[in-house]
């Protein structure tokens, strides 16, 4: 098999998270969604307790969803493509994950979009015909948030493909969104800052070959970027709050001829492709930072794209910053 989603996602480091789900057998994938969990309770308070398992949220479908804490404003966090809530319960040299720091400060939420993987077993969610776009995901949130019965406001935290759903959450639903952190987020600005020539070749590598994967699990997650990119642009400017920008600083170009030497990423790559990324994602970044005043952009984060797993005291410390500005009633972060 040719190369696949997570190494795409390491060059790229702005679609996907590079997940270990895909690398590993995907045979249990072909045999399709299980419900191997509980239900939610019905009418419960879910809010008040903590909660892991299948929620009804009309329609015939069931999404997962896992909440720890109490507290408000809830923080909802918001995976990278084809990532799990699992996600979030990873770190690397046995620091606390991020879902179980922010768990001690507030009320804190994470869940399965339709067709990421957990382990070798298919989404907890129930399938949707693919691919999606940002706002088919922040439709989804949205009725999974109300149906589990976890109140506004929230902090929405989006890592990678997630970022893009949680920007686009805050500018269609301002009521709810009291705070935003950005965990090298993907932006529609990338685009922007590439020749149409070099975005094509971009969204080329986003995906990767994943025909194998696809073939054994049609519900794969998989996006439409170019739609995305326009329901962000057509949706409402971001009202004024707290925000932090969490940008990677561990750069690609000097990887990528050997990632090309070993087969890792095709032939007809240009050896500097990897530049053109770092600079374009560079100026995305910025991008981010201008959209609201007094927002925080932290680049010296020592990490590449999964900074939440490298280094997740930095992702947990900007969501409590953010959490303690909401309380305060402030829209935007001391310096």
């Amino acid at each position: 098999m040719g190369y696949r989603t997570p190494v795409a996602a390491a060059l790229i480091v702005v679609l996907g998270t590079a997940t270990s789900d895909l690398a590993r057998s995907t045979d249990a994938l072909a045999a399709g969604s299980t419900d191997t969990v509980a239900a939610a309770p019905e009418n419960t308070e879910l809010a008040s307790t903590d909660f892991s398992g299948r929620v009804d949220i009309g329609n015939g479908r069931k999404m997962y969803l896992e909440c720890r804490g109490v507290g408000s404003p809830t923080v909802v966090l918001i995976a990278g493509l084809k990532a799990s809530a699992g996600d979030w319960d990873i770190a690397e040299k046995g620091a606390p994950t991020v879902f179980a720091g922010v768990a001690g400060v507030t009320r804190v939420c994470a869940y399965d979009r339709p067709g990421t993987p957990v382990g070798e077993q298919p989404s907890r969610s129930d399938p949707v015909p693919q691919p999606t776009t940002a706002a088919d995901a922040v439709a989804d949130l949205h009725v999974l948030l109300v149906a589990a019965h976890e109140p506004a406001p929230y902090v929405l935290v989006g890592q990678s493909y997630g970022g893009l759903i949680a920007k686009l959450f805050a500018r269609t639903a301002p009521g709810d969104a009291a705070g935003l952190v950005f965990v090298d987020a993907l932006t529609e600005g990338l685009r922007d800052a590439e020749t149409p020539d070099q975005w094509a070749m971009q969204r080329v590598l986003l995906e990767g070959d994943i025909r194998e994967s696809v073939a054994l699990y049609p519900a794969l997650e998989r996006i439409d970027p170019d739609r995305s990119f326009d329901q962000v642009r057509a949706a409402p400017p971001l009202k004024p709050l707290p925000l932090v920008v969490l940008s990677a600083d561990r750069p690609w170009g000097p990887q990528v001829p050997g990632l090309i030497a070993s087969g890792t990423l095709p032939a007809d790559v240009p050896t500097d492709f990897g530049y053109v990324t770092d600079a374009a994602q560079k100026k995305a970044q910025a991008g981010l930072a201008a959209m609201v005043p007094g927002a925080r952009h932290i680049t010296n984060t020592n990490s590449g794209h999964e900074i939440h797993k490298e280094r997740p005291e930095l992702v947990t410390k900007a969501i409590v910053d953010v959490v303690a500005a909401v309380r305060l009633g402030k829209t935007r972060l001391d310096p």
